[in-house]
């Protein structure tokens, strides 16, 4: 089969390699769609420090089920579509032994610390794939960057009482606002690209829209919250938008972090 290679920042090369065969827990699914998620990218630029070369990018991903493993549940059958969770777990460190695998100190994600989906075959886990006969194979590479965003709500403990702003409005961003939108809190979204800002817009009206670049953002959400907002949310991975998120909260208010910054951060502790 063939599979796409990043091969060192800035080159690649489609190679063919061995299709893959299902252990007795495993599915292989024939690739049909992937997403290209800001990671991959960065990935491609040699702005990950998480990616080692050669890599197979790609962890958005819808495939159809072509062979099943002999213990694998028989709910599974050949032929649904499917998408995938694109991470894994180990079971042993302090956060899977405290209920919390999605943040497993030795997880390995699909493109990024192992080889990816930009392939024509891929064996998982049953356990990682989730069906959806409501959605297409486009919307099914979705639901990986859209989780994420809905995650950082619950983890922002968002409520209709709440004012949150969140700082960059790519696909992650996009569903933030969607989730903090669904909860029925006051939206505020800064980007510098008009473009992203006006499809915020048209998708969610009720969404206030902020162009840094060319706005004070300082005064316009001083302006808007009287002392800051409850929650930020962070969804760019800049050093700068990091402190900002620190500087701009309200007291006692809460930022979560989604991006990670690729140079060191560092903050002003006076406040």
């Amino acid at each position: 089969m063939k599979a796409f290679y990043i091969t060192e920042p800035g080159k690649t090369e489609i190679k063919k390699i061995k299709e893959p065969e299902p252990q007795s827990d495993e599915i292989l699914l024939k690739i049909k769609k992937v997403g290209l998620c800001g990671s991959d990218l960065n990935t491609f630029r040699g702005k990950n420090p998480l990616v080692s070369f050669p890599r197979i990018p790609c962890h958005e991903v819808a495939g159809e089920v072509i062979a099943i493993g002999k213990d694998v549940p028989a709910y599974i059958k050949t032929g649904m579509t499917t998408t995938v969770s694109p991470y894994t777990n180990c079971g042993k460190c302090p956060a899977c032994r405290n209920k919390r695998p999605n943040a497993c100190q030795f997880n390995q994600t699909l493109g990024v610390q192992r080889d990816g989906a930009l392939k024509e075959y891929i064996c998982v886990p049953w356990e990682k794939i989730y069906f959806s006969a409501k959605l297409s194979e486009e919307e099914l590479t979705l639901v990986e960057p859209f989780s994420v965003g809905f995650h950082a709500v619950e983890r922002g403990e968002i409520t209709q009482k709440d004012t949150v702003a969140v700082l960059g409005c790519g696909s992650i961003g996009v569903g933030v606002i969607a989730a903090a939108v669904q909860k029925k809190a006051k939206v505020i979204a800064v980007d510098i690209d008009d473009n992203k800002l006006n499809l915020v817009k048209k998708i969610m009206p009720e969404v206030t829209t902020i162009n840094s670049r060319l706005q004070n953002l300082h005064k316009i959400l001083s302006d808007i919250t009287n002392a800051g907002p409850d929650v930020i949310i962070e969804a760019i991975g800049l050093p700068i938008t990091f402190r900002v998120a620190v500087e701009e909260v309200a007291f006692t208010g809460r930022v979560v972090y989604i991006g990670y910054a690729k140079d060191p951060t560092t903050y002003e502790t006076k406040m």
